[in-house]
């Protein structure tokens, strides 16, 4: 992570633009996918990661998941704004961060195509799995369901890492959630074995198919999904966002020059 203050940004495409800790990329969804291409005629392995409130929040706690967290952010080979809410409290510092939802990026990946073929899941389910394979024939899906607590799983890492390595796929979806999906991501790139382009997606898939449905056009844009994404899962996402998320505000005034 960062620790610059805010200075003027000119919103070009591919500037850094350091804020609340983290080196966003400034990119357009279109840029993103050019990048993605780019990536995929290079040897080797990288990852994308998509910062939103939640993960900030996570970044500025002490201890050794934060400091996990933050070697897999400072690792990662570009940090495009999933979050409404971080670019606005950017624009109130002068800064633009552009905003690439992870969920959109994920479904323009996947519907519209590129130069990819061979596409590998990590997480998900059975449910999602076949939604996939149904709707998108066009892809060669390879799936890996790992345990839960892969956090604090080392062998089930090593099992993922074994995985990607092996699938030899051109696009990797993380669909095991924050930081865990980044932490996997870390280990694979130092282990310097696999190829193609990881993207940490989150609950992505799962909207692309269907199996959880995501808020309103007109609550997105105002940056309020999590308001509906709360009211559909209370009991899993009522810390993330009534406890946990509002300390972005807290984070953002001490950095606010």
């Amino acid at each position: 992570m960062s620790e610059m203050g805010g200075t003027a940004s000119t919103g070009t495409l591919g500037e850094v633009i350091p804020f609340l800790g983290v080196d966003f990329d400034y990119m357009s969804e279109d840029e993103t996918l050019r990048w993605v291409e780019r990536q995929l005629a290079r040897p080797g392995f990288s990852y994308v990661v998509t910062p939103n409130v939640d993960h900030v929040v996570r970044l500025h706690k002490k201890g050794r998941v934060a400091d996990v967290f933050d070697e897999a952010y400072d690792k990662a080979d570009l940090l495009v704004c999933d979050s409404r809410v971080l670019s606005r409290l950017a624009k109130f510092s002068n800064l633009r961060l552009g905003v690439v939802p992870g969920s959109d990026l994920t479904a323009t990946m996947v519907t519209r195509g590129g130069r990819w073929n061979r596409v590998a899941v990590v997480g998900g389910n059975r449910e999602v799995w076949d939604v996939l394979a149904r709707d998108y024939p066009q892809y060669d899906w390879v799936f890996h369901e790992p345990p839960f607590g892969v956090l604090h799983n080392a062998d089930a890492r090593q099992e993922i890492r074994r995985f990607v390595e092996e699938a030899d796929a051109d696009i990797v979806f993380f669909a095991i959630g924050a930081p865990q999906s980044e932490l996997c991501c870390l280990e694979i790139k130092k282990a310097g074995k696999a190829r193609g382009v990881a993207l940490c997606t989150g609950a992505s898939l799962e909207f692309l198919a269907g199996i959880k449905s995501r808020a309103p056009h007109w609550l997105q844009r105002l940056g309020m999904e999590w308001i509906y994404r709360l009211s559909c899962e209370p009991t899993r996402l009522w810390r993330r966002y009534l406890v946990e998320g509002p300390k972005i505000l807290l984070i953002w005034l001490r950095w606010k020059p």
